[in-house]
Protein backbone atom coordinates (compact mmCIF):
# COMPACT_ATOMS: atom_id res chain seq x y z
CA UNK A 1 0.00 0.00 0.00
CA UNK A 2 1.59 3.46 -1.28
CA UNK A 3 1.34 6.33 2.04
CA UNK A 4 -0.32 8.63 -0.51
CA UNK A 5 -3.36 5.46 -0.64
CA UNK A 6 -2.78 4.98 3.29
CA UNK A 7 -3.49 8.52 3.69
CA UNK A 8 -7.01 8.15 1.70
CA UNK A 9 -7.82 5.54 3.33
CA UNK A 10 -7.35 7.21 6.87
CA UNK A 11 -9.30 10.02 5.68
CA UNK A 12 -12.28 8.05 4.08
CA UNK A 13 -12.40 6.09 7.85
CA UNK A 14 -12.04 9.55 9.88
CA UNK A 15 -15.04 11.77 8.07
CA UNK A 16 -17.05 8.41 8.23
CA UNK A 17 -16.86 7.99 11.94
CA UNK A 18 -17.10 12.15 12.22
CA UNK A 19 -20.55 11.28 10.51
CA UNK A 20 -21.32 8.91 12.10
CA UNK A 21 -20.65 10.28 15.42
CA UNK A 22 -22.67 13.07 14.50
CA UNK A 23 -25.72 10.97 13.59
CA UNK A 24 -25.43 8.75 17.04
CA UNK A 25 -25.40 12.41 19.20
CA UNK A 26 -28.17 13.51 16.82
CA UNK A 27 -30.06 9.98 17.80
CA UNK A 28 -28.94 10.07 21.43
CA UNK A 29 -30.36 13.94 21.98
CA UNK A 30 -33.77 13.03 20.07
CA UNK A 31 -34.43 9.63 21.89
CA UNK A 32 -33.25 11.91 25.39
CA UNK A 33 -36.17 14.36 24.64
CA UNK A 34 -38.52 11.66 23.33
CA UNK A 35 -38.08 9.85 26.33
CA UNK A 36 -38.04 12.28 29.28
CA UNK A 37 -41.86 12.82 28.22
CA UNK A 38 -42.31 9.09 29.36
CA UNK A 39 -42.85 8.98 33.34
CA UNK A 40 -41.99 5.78 35.44
CA UNK A 41 -45.21 4.02 36.72
CA UNK A 42 -43.73 4.53 39.97
CA UNK A 43 -43.41 8.67 40.29
CA UNK A 44 -39.92 8.59 41.23
CA UNK A 45 -37.13 10.76 40.60
CA UNK A 46 -34.00 10.25 38.84
CA UNK A 47 -32.06 10.94 42.52
CA UNK A 48 -34.74 9.32 44.23
CA UNK A 49 -34.14 5.94 41.69
CA UNK A 50 -30.22 6.04 41.94
CA UNK A 51 -30.74 6.31 46.15
CA UNK A 52 -32.82 3.16 45.87
CA UNK A 53 -30.39 1.38 43.76
CA UNK A 54 -27.66 1.93 45.81
CA UNK A 55 -29.73 1.09 48.68
CA UNK A 56 -30.88 -2.18 47.61
CA UNK A 57 -27.31 -3.01 46.94
CA UNK A 58 -26.06 -1.92 50.46
CA UNK A 59 -24.11 0.20 49.20
CA UNK A 60 -24.52 3.39 51.66
CA UNK A 61 -21.02 5.38 51.27
CA UNK A 62 -22.09 6.69 47.62
CA UNK A 63 -23.95 10.28 47.67
CA UNK A 64 -26.09 11.26 44.99
CA UNK A 65 -25.61 15.20 43.73
CA UNK A 66 -26.50 17.56 40.64
CA UNK A 67 -24.57 18.63 37.68
CA UNK A 68 -25.39 21.41 35.75
CA UNK A 69 -25.73 21.15 31.80
CA UNK A 70 -27.23 18.28 29.65
CA UNK A 71 -25.81 14.74 29.17
CA UNK A 72 -23.28 15.23 32.28
CA UNK A 73 -24.41 12.56 34.13
CA UNK A 74 -21.04 10.55 35.49
CA UNK A 75 -19.87 8.58 38.33
CA UNK A 76 -16.98 10.10 39.65
CA UNK A 77 -15.16 6.50 41.84
CA UNK A 78 -12.55 9.25 43.70
CA UNK A 79 -14.90 11.40 45.07
CA UNK A 80 -17.12 8.40 45.34
CA UNK A 81 -20.72 10.20 43.82
CA UNK A 82 -23.28 9.63 41.45
CA UNK A 83 -23.44 13.10 39.33
CA UNK A 84 -27.00 13.58 37.69
CA UNK A 85 -27.51 16.69 34.84
CA UNK A 86 -31.29 18.81 36.15
CA UNK A 87 -32.62 17.23 33.75
CA UNK A 88 -32.23 13.66 35.11
CA UNK A 89 -32.12 14.64 38.79
CA UNK A 90 -35.31 16.03 39.24
CA UNK A 91 -37.45 14.02 36.95
CA UNK A 92 -39.77 10.78 36.86
CA UNK A 93 -39.58 9.76 33.27
CA UNK A 94 -38.13 6.62 32.02
CA UNK A 95 -34.87 8.43 30.63
CA UNK A 96 -34.38 10.06 33.91
CA UNK A 97 -34.58 6.23 35.61
CA UNK A 98 -32.57 4.41 33.14
CA UNK A 99 -29.44 7.17 33.38
CA UNK A 100 -29.62 7.43 36.82
CA UNK A 101 -29.23 3.61 36.98
CA UNK A 102 -26.51 3.18 34.53
CA UNK A 103 -24.60 5.66 36.74
CA UNK A 104 -24.91 3.86 40.28
CA UNK A 105 -24.47 0.82 37.80
CA UNK A 106 -20.78 2.09 38.11
CA UNK A 107 -20.93 2.48 41.95
CA UNK A 108 -21.72 -1.32 41.83
CA UNK A 109 -18.50 -1.77 39.53
CA UNK A 110 -16.88 0.08 41.90
CA UNK A 111 -18.28 -1.57 45.03
CA UNK A 112 -18.10 -5.27 43.42
CA UNK A 113 -14.20 -4.45 42.62
CA UNK A 114 -14.92 -4.83 38.52
CA UNK A 115 -11.52 -5.28 36.91
CA UNK A 116 -12.40 -3.29 33.78
CA UNK A 117 -12.71 0.11 36.11
CA UNK A 118 -10.21 -0.58 37.99
CA UNK A 119 -8.25 -0.62 34.72
CA UNK A 120 -9.75 2.54 33.50
CA UNK A 121 -9.54 4.50 36.58
CA UNK A 122 -5.85 4.07 36.59
CA UNK A 123 -5.34 4.91 33.48
CA UNK A 124 -7.13 8.32 34.00
CA UNK A 125 -3.56 10.23 35.32
CA UNK A 126 -2.12 8.90 32.12
CA UNK A 127 -4.68 9.56 29.95
CA UNK A 128 -5.19 13.32 31.35
CA UNK A 129 -1.58 13.86 30.90
CA UNK A 130 -1.75 11.93 27.32
CA UNK A 131 -4.60 14.18 25.95
CA UNK A 132 -2.70 17.32 27.04
CA UNK A 133 0.05 17.44 25.12
CA UNK A 134 -0.13 14.58 22.49
CA UNK A 135 -1.63 16.61 19.77
CA UNK A 136 1.20 18.73 20.30
CA UNK A 137 3.85 16.21 20.65
CA UNK A 138 1.85 14.22 16.85
CA UNK A 139 2.58 17.47 15.28
CA UNK A 140 6.22 18.18 16.15
CA UNK A 141 7.14 14.73 15.74
CA UNK A 142 5.30 14.75 11.94
CA UNK A 143 7.46 17.96 11.09
CA UNK A 144 10.81 16.30 12.32
CA UNK A 145 10.14 12.39 11.60
CA UNK A 146 13.05 12.59 9.34
CA UNK A 147 15.45 14.12 11.79
CA UNK A 148 13.60 13.27 15.01
CA UNK A 149 11.51 10.12 14.65
CA UNK A 150 12.07 9.35 18.33
CA UNK A 151 9.59 12.48 18.86
CA UNK A 152 6.96 10.75 16.75
CA UNK A 153 6.95 7.80 18.25
CA UNK A 154 6.59 9.50 22.02
CA UNK A 155 3.83 10.85 19.89
CA UNK A 156 2.15 7.95 18.94
CA UNK A 157 2.29 6.20 22.74
CA UNK A 158 0.55 9.30 24.18
CA UNK A 159 -2.07 8.63 21.61
CA UNK A 160 -2.04 4.42 22.40
CA UNK A 161 -2.68 4.97 25.71
CA UNK A 162 -6.03 7.37 24.86
CA UNK A 163 -7.26 4.69 22.68
CA UNK A 164 -6.14 2.30 25.40
CA UNK A 165 -8.68 3.89 27.44
CA UNK A 166 -11.52 4.33 24.81
CA UNK A 167 -11.20 0.69 24.32
CA UNK A 168 -11.64 -0.22 27.68
CA UNK A 169 -14.41 2.07 28.44
CA UNK A 170 -16.72 -0.44 26.62
CA UNK A 171 -16.86 -2.88 28.84
CA UNK A 172 -17.12 -0.46 31.91
CA UNK A 173 -20.47 1.46 29.87
CA UNK A 174 -22.10 -2.10 28.72
CA UNK A 175 -21.50 -3.85 31.68
CA UNK A 176 -23.37 -0.89 33.85
CA UNK A 177 -26.23 -0.69 31.75
CA UNK A 178 -26.62 -4.56 31.85
CA UNK A 179 -26.96 -3.62 35.89
CA UNK A 180 -28.81 -0.88 35.77
CA UNK A 181 -31.65 -2.67 33.12
CA UNK A 182 -31.42 -5.88 35.67
CA UNK A 183 -32.00 -3.49 38.66
CA UNK A 184 -34.82 -2.00 36.91
CA UNK A 185 -36.78 -4.76 35.88
CA UNK A 186 -36.10 -6.43 39.30
CA UNK A 187 -37.32 -3.42 41.39
CA UNK A 188 -40.61 -3.11 39.27
CA UNK A 189 -39.15 0.39 38.21
CA UNK A 190 -39.53 -0.46 34.80
CA UNK A 191 -42.31 -2.89 33.24
CA UNK A 192 -42.99 -4.75 30.38
CA UNK A 193 -43.72 -1.25 28.51
CA UNK A 194 -41.11 0.83 29.52
CA UNK A 195 -38.28 -1.48 29.70
CA UNK A 196 -37.64 -1.90 26.12
CA UNK A 197 -37.39 1.43 26.55
CA UNK A 198 -35.00 2.05 29.04
CA UNK A 199 -33.03 -0.68 26.97
CA UNK A 200 -32.29 1.14 23.95
CA UNK A 201 -32.18 4.46 25.80
CA UNK A 202 -28.70 2.98 27.45
CA UNK A 203 -27.86 1.51 23.58
CA UNK A 204 -27.95 4.15 21.88
CA UNK A 205 -25.71 5.83 24.67
CA UNK A 206 -23.22 3.37 24.40
CA UNK A 207 -23.11 4.04 20.28
CA UNK A 208 -21.28 6.67 21.34
CA UNK A 209 -18.84 4.67 23.35
CA UNK A 210 -18.23 2.65 20.15
CA UNK A 211 -17.85 4.85 17.72
CA UNK A 212 -15.47 6.98 19.97
CA UNK A 213 -13.35 3.58 20.10
CA UNK A 214 -13.26 3.37 16.29
CA UNK A 215 -12.33 6.85 15.57
CA UNK A 216 -9.25 6.78 17.73
CA UNK A 217 -8.11 3.31 16.31
CA UNK A 218 -8.32 4.68 12.90
CA UNK A 219 -6.22 7.50 14.08
CA UNK A 220 -3.96 5.50 15.89
CA UNK A 221 -3.30 3.18 12.61
CA UNK A 222 -2.80 6.74 10.57
CA UNK A 223 0.02 7.62 12.79
CA UNK A 224 1.61 4.27 12.72
CA UNK A 225 1.43 4.01 9.15
CA UNK A 226 3.38 7.60 8.73
CA UNK A 227 5.83 6.73 11.44
CA UNK A 228 6.61 3.05 9.74
CA UNK A 229 6.69 4.94 5.96
CA UNK A 230 8.86 7.64 7.11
Amino acid sequence: MEPASTVSYYWIIFIGTVFLSWIVQLLLRSKFKKYSKIRITSGLTGAEVARKMLRDNNINDVQITSTRGRLTDHYNPATRTVNLSEGVYGSNSIMAAAVAAHECGHALQHARGYVPLKMRSTLVPVVSFASQWVIWVILAGMLLIKTFPQLMLFGIILFAMTTLFSIVTLPVEINASRRALAWLNGSGITNYETHPIAKDALRSAAYTYIVAAISSLATLFYYITLFSRR
